[in-house]
């Protein structure tokens, strides 16, 4: 294996290449005068449309080119040398990146005895926002603020080869143990859950209803004129078993399409190519309406789903955190999912819009570039769009025969009172067609057991023998589980339906392997680069070269655009 400098000169040397061959691509759409409207060069006139003027008074338009060229030299991978040709639209000199930002307070958690803890509950989250906004923030060379690190949505960004459902059932489960990288005390658990992919051409009628947020704080490159462009990424992959309406908001909301077949590309193209940003932000109003003609175009055992992009920035009518969780809550009865969709630098509500996603049934993820929207609407459009479980919630019951403590690592969020997970009146998170869920563990091993309630794994009896020093462990076999390590429940519902379902696996403790899986040591990577980032207390050994060892152990088949874009990030990052 070439050590680290020889890596680093390798993928830097690659890193020039790729911006050579996007500035050529830019250069060379910028004097064609190839900017923004149509793929087929036709202009873009939506008569009967409305919008109130941006500073210039002009409607945006935004080229971001992905040549083919480019294409062959780095793939995905060049998202983090993207480059943009802007016409209508400049970047606010002097702009202090990330002031009014707002993420919600994340506290981190530490190692819980298994004796005194033995349950963790959460609820599933497959969003990726915070991968692609710190993509980002590097990218822009700005300070990361620590709350904008969930470290469980970096890990989830990336795809795992996890065993698929079997049969009828839409989850499958999956674990692995080997030694902890930053900790020699601990041992590493990954458990994975795999949701079943839907062959996208079978998948069932959709209602789609577009949220889109074209008020002034949208006038900017990366946010309108890319929400344009995004969407005309999603548009190409609608059929006429698509039912698409248009809902935009300002000072006010207005319909400008409604029950469109998805057919129809260029009347639904030429009505988002004519939006213009400009007024206050009611997004209330906007909500309320986009469900309103969700509901009128509802579809019986189809996929009914309003897709809202913005920067969060609510300023009429309810705007709060809390304010719009409540209306959320009550929108999502409907029977409605929510995807959404984050735009833009220096005033992203994150609180916000995760809010909205884990509370609507839905889904969040950051769009920071035109390749980030492949991704999100095109690539991986089922996982997006197409919900095959939900309100998926998960429970690790740890056996003290096996374990000591544990610490979860990430999902602070997303934490669920032991009693909920049976609750099928407390919401949770959905899975897509497709979709990974990655949980990550810290173990401490030993022999020590203190129960307090009745558990699978131990009685009251063996509780007092164990605060009185007393052996109920594996060699005595009075605890008949003594050679699980833990067992993993998962409980959901189908899309359409109100009671859960529960799958339970145990887990034995020959799972271990001294040789970490390419699963393993890929999310142990990015986990030890969150810690980093967020400079955890619990990171112990971590440092960049530690996670550019772990990523150069990867079998050169495990690796793809997505995973070499994130080891430029590093490197770029290591080198501040």
């Amino acid at each position: 294996m070439p050590d680290t400098a020889e890596r680093k000169g390798k993928i830097m040397k690659k890193r020039k290449m790729m911006t050579i061959a996007l500035m050529a691509a830019a250069m060379s759409v910028f004097f064609t005068g190839c900017l923004g409207g149509r793929s087929d060069g036709e202009d873009s006139v939506y008569e009967g449309t409305t919008g109130e003027a941006g500073a210039e008074g002009s409607a945006p338009e935004m080229a971001v080119q992905e040549t083919a060229a480019a294409s062959q030299i780095g793939g995905p991978a060049m998202i983090s040398e993207s480059i943009a040709v802007i016409d209508g639209y400049a970047p606010v000199p002097g702009n202090d990146f990330g002031a009014g930002e707002e993420y919600n307070s994340i506290q981190e958690k530490g190692f819980l005895s298994v004796r005194e803890y033995p349950l963790s509950t959460f609820s599933a989250d497959v969003d990726t926002a915070s991968y692609s906004n710190i993509r980002r923030m590097i990218n822009r060379g700005e300070e990361i603020p620590e709350d904008a690190v969930r470290i469980e949505e970096m890990i989830n960004y990336f795809s795992y080869d996890y065993e698929q459902p079997q049969g009828e059932e839409p989850l499958a489960a999956t674990a692995e143990l080997s030694d902890c990288p930053w900790n020699e005390d601990s041992q590493l658990l990954l458990l994975g859950i795999q949701g079943k992919a839907v062959d996208f051409e079978d998948r069932p009628m959709s209602n789609l209803v577009f949220l889109l947020d074209v008020s002034g704080s949208m006038y900017s490159p990366d946010k309108l004129p890319l929400v344009q462009k995004s969407f005309g990424l999603l548009i190409d992959e609608l059929t006429e078993n698509d039912r698409v309406s248009i809902v935009t908001y300002a000072g006010y909301e207005q319909v400008l399409l409604e029950g469109v077949t998805g057919d129809h590309k260029a009347q639904i193209r030429e009505a988002i190519d004519s939006l213009q940003a400009g007024g206050s932000t009611a997004g209330e109003a906007g909500i309320n309406r986009a469900y309103e003609i969700g509901e009128k175009y509802f579809i019986q055992g189809g996929n009914n789903r309003v897709i809202l992009a913005t920067d969060g920035d609510l300023n009429v009518g309810l705007s709060s955190e809390e304010e719009l969780t409540k209306l959320i809550e009550e929108k999502r009865e409907s029977g409605i999912h929510l995807s959404v969709l984050g735009f833009g630098t220096g005033n992203i509500k994150d609180n916000k819009l995760e809010a909205l996603a884990d509370n609507g049934d839905g889904n969040y993820a950051y769009i920071d570039s035109l390749m980030e929207a492949k991704k999100v609407l095109a690539d991986e459009m089922g996982g997006t769009l197409l919900t095959i479980a939900k309100d998926v919630k998960i429970q690790v019951e740890f056996n003290p025969a096996q374990v000591a403590g544990y610490r979860l690592i990430g999902y602070e969020n997303r934490a669920l009172a032991d009693e909920d997970f049976a609750d099928d009146s407390v919401d949770a998170g959905e899975i897509g067609s497709g979709h990974r869920v990655t949980v990550l563990y810290e173990l401490i091993r030993d022999e020590e057991k203190m129960p307090q309630q009745e558990l699978k794994y131990q009685s009251k009896e063996g509780s007092e023998d164990a605060r009185e020093g007393k052996d109920t462990g594996v060699e005595g076999r009075e605890n008949p589980y003594g050679d699980e390590l833990l067992t993993m429940s998962i409980r959901y519902k189908e899309p359409d339906g109100d009671e859960s379902r529960l799958m339970s696996v145990p887990v034995k403790e020959d799972i271990y392997n001294a040789g970490m899986s390419p699963n393993m040591i890929w999310a142990g990577a990015v986990a030890e680069t969150g810690m980093i980032l967020r400079d955890s207390r619990y990171k112990g050994t971590s440092d960049w070269e530690s996670v550019l060892d772990l990523i150069g152990s990867m079998p050169e088949s495990s690796m793809d655009d997505y995973r070499d874009d994130f080891r430029l990030l590093v490197l770029k990052v290591s080198d501040r």
